[in-house]
């Protein structure tokens, strides 16, 4: 048997391809076996924010308000690019060679907390902003195509329609 250093394939097999979840997402159902009734929400995020929220770089997203919500999320990326935010060293870095798809679902995560830093204290992240509520993310995984949708600013319930279009891509997922 071949042997290879960590992370390379041996010699004429292909690595596997790494993904930025960050945890395993298991299960075997379809999106049939989803649980009814109110348990997900959607959030949109201007691009490139949301692509650097799916490579697991930025684990926040800042919002003038807080959330009540936790639970499992859609990641919308909406229609809007914030243009300037191009040109920051730490976003460009993290798109570098990735798309911005717009105007859609892009990935599944988790909000497991909101907060704001305590006044005059560091920030809590690198992408914090200072006066921001801080919605924490985790649990982000990637849909390998993007789904059509329109989002809304604040929590949205999504459609029946659209969970089983997203959850078409992700079969293993269990809330």
């Amino acid at each position: 048997m071949d042997s290879a250093p960590r992370g390379q394939a041996p010699q004429g097999q292909r690595a596997p391809r790494l993904t930025t979840a960050t945890a395993p997402l298991t299960g075997t159902g379809t999106a049939n076996d989803l649980p009814e009734g109110d348990w997900i929400r959607g959030i949109s995020v201007q691009q490139p924010h949301a692509t650097c929220i799916l490579t697991g770089a930025k684990g926040i997203e800042n919002r003038p308000k807080p959330w009540s919500w936790r639970g499992w999320m859609l990641l919308h990326a909406g229609r809007r690019i914030d243009r300037p935010a191009l040109r920051v060293p730490l976003i460009a870095r993290t798109i570098r060679g990735r798309e911005l798809p717009t105007g859609a679902v892009i990935g599944v995560a988790r909000l497991v907390d909101c907060h704001q830093d305590l006044e005059g204290s560091e920030p809590c992240a690198p992408w914090a902003q200072v006066g921001a509520w801080h919605l924490v993310l985790q649990d982000v995984q990637e849909l390998p195509l993007p789904v059509p949708a329109s989002g809304q600013l604040g929590p949205w319930k999504p459609t029946e329609d659209l969970l089983e279009k997203v959850f078409q891509q992700v079969p293993a997922f269990r809330p």
